[in-house]
């Protein structure tokens, strides 16, 4: 099948990539040069795995340009995947997406499936078909659908390849004909509704796995209260089928491209029909306020952070990717800056994102150990493997103080005690000491209610 693609970001790229590795035919179309440059050069401008072998390895089936006539004009189907970034009332812009549809209506000469899998608000597909039957030529039939992408970075070709669902919002047998024989070489299970159903689909998943986030998020905030393990909390939960274990993982919150955006763009929906979703908006409070979490951690062992040296380990929202974008590292990296901290900063893919942002008010560190060596404190904001599989012993050695704060829980609290460190994370104990002395705390306090009931009595 002649398929063309708008964007080539995260979601436009791996889609072109998979349906090229499926035996399509793809060219993908975009207004930045350089990207295109780029590109037909060999050159992914994406970190993303697998996705420079399966566009190298599918080079014949794949190409891109900027010419939206070459891209269009005899393509059987035409897919939107172009950037719909928030505005300042949380609503998305949609001027890339108009922009687009605007250079389809020009450009199509044959009858066509004008397929959204960008992330719009509801309806935009039915405003979309009569768009293009009012602007486009009048002999060429435009079928609208949408499409919505589900893929997060880091796993983007395998949940494209191995997606649990298709979603399909379509009016017309025709199209959903069309997208069932796309999509056929895939073999997966596909859900077939409405427009305006597939639209909301796509933010009531993305809003459900922020909400589940921020929940955990409070939970483990209860447990560093009450002397829980939110591990243990998450995995007994988690056992329960109807929970599931995903998205159970407590930590400083979430970011990216999707769960921030959607989040807000859903309770802005939500509030232009007059509606307030109550349980969005504490949500959207948790994960604001959770990203600060490490720091309020840290003021108690080194007072104001003026002059000091802070390592901060990943930069990256999430490892496996080098997006930053709504980071809660590169929030606390500004505010750390802000407080006259001396900030080193690692990160195994985002590092150029971190220079660009904050030039040489930071030091950008190829390795953990230059990161670490003479610190004060050290933040962990992703779990890059790296990070993971770090002897913790090294950190006593070459840090100032080996004060180390994890903000994805990515080390036993009991083997950091033992390597000498001063470790706090999300929702668990601080140390087998300090478990023990809690513990032995709670049992005299039980022991002296039962005391003063018994001579009540």
């Amino acid at each position: 099948m002649k398929i063309a693609i708008a964007g080539t970001g995260y979601v436009g790229l791996v889609t072109a990539a998979c349906l090229a590795d499926k035996g399509h035919d793809v060219t993908c179309v975009d207004v930045n040069e350089e990207k295109i440059r780029l590109l037909n050069e060999g050159i992914v401008p994406i970190y993303e795995p697998g996705l420079d072998s399966l566009i190298q390895r599918n080079g014949v089936r794949l190409r891109f340009t900027t010419n939206d006539v070459e891209a269009y004009q005899r393509a059987e189907v035409i897919m939107i995947a172009v950037g719909t970034p928030p505005q300042p009332d949380g609503s998305v812009r949609l001027d890339d997406v108009w922009g687009a549809l605007r250079r389809i209506a020009g450009a199509a000469e044959r009858d066509c499936l004008v397929v959204i899998k960008s992330t719009v608000p509801v309806g935009t597909g039915d405003e979309a078909a009569r768009f293009l039957a009012e602007n486009g030529r009048p002999e060429v039939k435009f079928d609208v659908v949408s499409n919505p992408e589900f893929l997060s970075q880091g796993t983007a070709v395998r949940d494209t390849l191995q997606a649990p669902r298709i979603v399909l919002g379509v009016d017309s047998d025709r199209a959903e004909r069309v997208m069932k024989e796309l999509y056929a070489p895939f073999a997966l299970p596909y859900v077939v509704t409405d427009r305006r159903s597939a639209e909301m689909i796509k933010y009531a998943a993305n809003v459900f796995l922020a909400l589940k986030i921020s929940y955990i998020n409070e939970i483990a905030n209860v447990c560093e209260l009450v002397g829980a393990d939110i591990q243990a909390v998450a995995e007994g939960i988690g056992m329960d089928p109807r929970i599931g274990r995903r998205f159970l993982r407590a930590g400083v919150g979430y970011g990216g491209s999707c769960l921030p955006k959607d989040t807000k763009a859903l309770y802005a929906l939500a509030a232009s029909h007059g509606y307030s979703l109550k349980t969005v908006w504490a949500a959207m409070d948790v994960n604001e306020k959770q990203k600060w979490k490490l720091l309020d951690k840290a003021r108690p062992h080194i007072g104001d952070f003026r002059n000091r040296t802070v390592a901060v380990l990943g930069a990256a929202f999430k490892p496996g990717t080098d997006d930053v974008r709504e980071s809660p590292a590169l929030a606390n990296i500004e505010r750390l800056i802000a407080e006259g901290a001396d900030v080193r900063v690692w990160d195994p893919a985002a590092l150029g994102h971190v220079s660009r942002r904050f030039g040489d008010a930071v030091v950008c560190c190829e390795t953990m150990e230059e990161a670490i060596r003479g610190a004060d404190v050290c933040f962990i904001f992703t779990e890059w493997p790296a990070v993971l599989q770090f002897d913790l012993h090294r950190y006593k050695t070459l840090m100032n103080r080996p004060i180390v704060l994890d903000g994805r829980n990515c080390y036993d609290p009991k083997q950091a005690d033992a390597a000498g460190l001063i470790y706090e994370s999300i929702g668990r104990p601080v140390g087998h000491r300090q478990l023990k002395v809690d513990r032995a705390v709670d049992v005299l306090q039980c022991a002296s209610a039962a005391f003063f009931h018994k001579q009540s009595e």
